[in-house]
């Protein structure tokens, strides 16, 4: 079976990939300089005993490492679900 998505049937879907590829980049930067800010957020408040902000600055950490987790894995994930669907 044949099937697979005609990328080129819509006019304009080279600009589309291009703004998606630089929204990804900006989502990766915003990314790791969230995840150093919330660090340091929560190295200091623990340091000094604040244990609510402590709690959000690793919050903050872990919303980062998901927010790059999920914006890498999904361009690798789609990649292999373009490459599984063009060999059946």
């Amino acid at each position: 079976m044949g099937v697979f998505p005609d990328f080129d049937g819509l006019g304009g879907i080279g600009d589309l990939r291009a703004v998606v590829g630089a929204l990804l980049t900006f989502v990766l930067i915003d990314a790791i300089l969230m995840l150093i800010v919330s660090a340091i957020v929560w190295a200091i408040a623990t340091a000094h005993g604040n244990y609510a902000t402590a709690s959000k600055g690793r919050i903050g950490v872990l919303v980062a490492v998901g927010a790059a987790v999920l914006a890498g894995g999904g361009v690798a994930w789609m990649n292999w679900l373009l490459t599984v669907g063009s060999s059946l």
